[in-house]
């Protein structure tokens, strides 16, 4: 147990130096209001269509500002691409069957360091590229130690990641020295409830900042540490549970740019002073608001808000605390910065970032600000294979009270072109996993295809979700399970009062812990449910936190308890679905992943079994190739025009022309 010392040197915190405040938007918030567009032209998409669309992953600068390499499954396998930073066709630079991911350019330009792991497993090694001659170089080659966020000193002369063991729960930052092929750690012996994370370097190369985090996601603090001694410093001693995560270093390197919620309860932005440890807020919202980084003469900061799913990014001068933040004109939906390292290709070059809509994948751009003007240029297209913009729904945000009256519950609604309203209509409730997520208004392909198909699809962010603040993150701390399942069953409540959906045809979906609540959806409310999709889900929570990944499992007994103390067992199995098949009267498509570390495929398994056992339905596929989700397109493929078909089977929409397209 953790006691509170009697002496603690709190943060030193100021008045607010420049204060922001984001106007709420627009939501609906009574059912009979929701109307769906008429579009006598839509087209009917396929699952093979959408699933072709690009996905764009991580990114980086070439030194000399020309080049962006980006992380893409253009070939089917998220491999590393390059591509001219003014647009253009992309050149692959690896070819692999493995996923890879967090591409960073070092410094002289001659290499791309990334992480790839196998099948999905999450043992991740750390990798480097010529760029030059495409030779690849496996740094780690540690089958039982993960090292993923590789990022380059500035002087290019060391590499630091972070580490951790399979059988660990806690990540380390080591250091890579590339001159004498040897690893330092800079961080060892963290207590197994505590990790380390989120590093960056100073400009000068000497000093790392990371955020050391506790298990139970409800306290963390930001250190200092010197690069050749590896001592650090504690500069956010605080009492109480407050989080504070590091986000870059000022270029002259007495300041770091934070994220904390200690104002207030909500994310938000400030500068801290290293020396004196004081913290000057750059903003006060009752929203999400996440600290980027420095522009590079270090006049002005970047951050970026989280307002009820859609993200903005925002540019404050430092020179004036009278100076309001300016919001980047970009499209609606989900924004935020690119690059490893800087969003900047240089002192006074354009900034990269990625735009994410409801009606557009996630694609990189460059933006550049003129005296007169702004030029937002693509550099990446992964709207492709014949798939149209103005075929996809845009959602509408939608809120409504919770069971219990505790809180208001953010949802997107999306309702179908030309849909009659006449209560004969499928609805899907859309479960987001974590549960510290959110469901945002970015694109979302078997959402797209179900609504084009005919189901409406409502999304909520029940209690535990982030983007709400501290306190409703936490609210489902030792009562998983429970209020935020009633949450989720509000919804299903909310979109059958609008007067589209048919009581009948209500279904219940989602992935990981979305998947987790689809299974206590269909046993704690059998009769609401007329089909259920969970997708990696686990099922029992005494054999997941005997079985999963040890950091999960620390996160596990931190917040809903500990099945060798039997105080907690009861809750345990009330909030185990595997205990209640018997009352499950929908038929089950379950989806899992061979070499899932989170929630293992023994967990999706143990429903088929069950189920079947008693009578019922439960298809189960498993991608023995595949971990916690896909990365394969075929099998993307594979999996959700399964899902498809098993629903207009099941549960058919009004006008059941749509088909699955090959």
């Amino acid at each position: 147990m953790r006691h509170a010392l009697q002496l603690v040197m709190v943060v030193c915190m100021s008045t607010l130096t420049i204060s922001q405040t984001i106007p709420a938007p627009q939501a609906v918030t009574d059912p009979k209001q929701i109307a769906g567009k008429n579009n006598l032209n839509v087209a009917k998409l396929s699952i093979e269509k959408l699933y072709m669309t690009r996905a764009i992953g991580g990114s980086s600068w070439s030194p000399d500002g020309k080049t962006v390499a980006f992380i893409s499954n253009i070939s089917g396998r998220n491999n590393l691409w390059t591509v001219p930073a003014s647009g253009g066709w992309p050149v692959q630079l690896t070819v692999s069957d493995q996923r890879q991911s967090s591409p960073a350019w070092s410094p002289d330009g001659k290499w791309i360091a990334y992480i790839s792991d196998y099948d999905g497993d999450e043992m991740w090694d750390v990798y480097m590229v010529s760029t030059a001659s495409g030779e690849v170089v496996n740094l780690t080659n540690t089958r039982e130690i993960a090292e993923i966020a590789p990022q380059w000193s500035p002087d290019g002369g060391k590499l630091a990641w972070e580490v951790k063991p399979k059988t660990s729960s806690t990540w380390e930052i080591d250091i890579f020295d590339m001159a004498y092929r040897k690893v330092s750690h800079l961080t060892t012996g963290t207590p197994p409830e505590l990790s380390n994370g989120g590093f960056v370097w100073s400009h000068d190369g000497k000093q790392i900042a990371y955020t050391q985090s506790h298990a139970a996601g409800k306290d963390s603090n930001i250190f200092v540490a010197d690069v050749e001694t590896a001592k650090s410093v504690k500069v956010t001693e605080h009492a109480g549970e407050q989080h504070y995560r590091v986000n870059d270093f000022s270029p002259g390197g007495k300041h770091l740019l934070i994220t904390s919620d200690a104002a207030n309860g909500y994310s938000n932005v400030a500068l801290l002073d290293i020396a004196t440890k004081k913290i000057d807020w750059l903003t006060h919202d009752k929203w999400e608001i996440d600290g980027r980084q420095f522009t590079p003469n270090g006049k002005s900061v970047l951050w970026e808000a989280n307002v009820d799913g859609n993200t903005d990014i925002y540019w404050q001068s430092l020179g004036s605390a009278n100076t309001p933040a300016m919001r980047l004109p970009l499209p609606r939906g989900v924004n935020s910065l690119g690059g490893s390292g800087s969003a900047f290709a240089h002192m006074l070059g354009p900034m990269l970032y990625y735009h994410n809509g409801p009606n557009a994948p996630n694609d990189l751009w460059t933006y550049e600000l003129e005296p007169d003007k702004s030029i937002n240029t693509p550099v990446t297209h992964s709207l492709v294979a014949g798939v149209k913009s103005e075929d996809m729904v845009e959602p509408q945000l939608v809120h409504y009270p919770s069971r219990d009256g505790k809180w208001q519950i953010s949802a997107f609604v999306y309702v179908p072109y030309n849909l009659p309203r006449n209560a004969k209509n499928p609805a899907i409730v859309y479960v987001h996993g974590g549960p510290t997520s959110q469901t945002v208004n970015s694109f979302n392909r078997i959402v797209q295809y179900m609504v084009n198909q005919g189901y409406l699809v409502i999304a909520p962010n029940y209690r535990g979700s982030t983007g709400y603040g501290k306190e409703f993150q936490e609210a489902n701390f030792k009562d998983m399970g429970g209020g935020d399942l009633e949450d989720t069953l509000a919804a299903a409540d909310w979109i059958q009062k609008t007067g589209y959906v048919d009581p009948k045809k209500l279904i219940i979906m989602g992935a990981s812990y979305g998947g987790y609540l689809s299974m206590m959806a269909v046993t704690k409310a059998p009769e609401v449910w007329a089909a259920g999709v969970p997708i990696v889900p686990f099922v029992n929570w005494f054999t997941e936190i005997e079985n999963e990944d040890p950091s999960l499992q620390q996160w596990d007994l931190a917040t809903m308890g500990d099945p060798k103390n039997e105080k907690d067992q009861e809750l345990l199995r009330d909030r185990s679905p595997i205990f209640f098949v018997d009352k499950i009267k929908a038929p089950l498509f379950l989806l899992a992943g061979g070499n899932d570390p989170r929630c293992p495929k023994e967990e999706a398994q143990q429903v088929a079994d069950a189920v079947k056992k008693n009578g019922g339905q439960a298809d189960l596929k498993i991608y023995e190739n595949e971990g916690h989700g896909f990365a394969r397109v075929e099998n993307q493929i594979d999996a959700y025009r399964r899902v498809a078909e098993f629903l207009k089977a099941k549960v058919p929409p009004q006008d059941c022309s749509c088909t699955v397209e090959p």
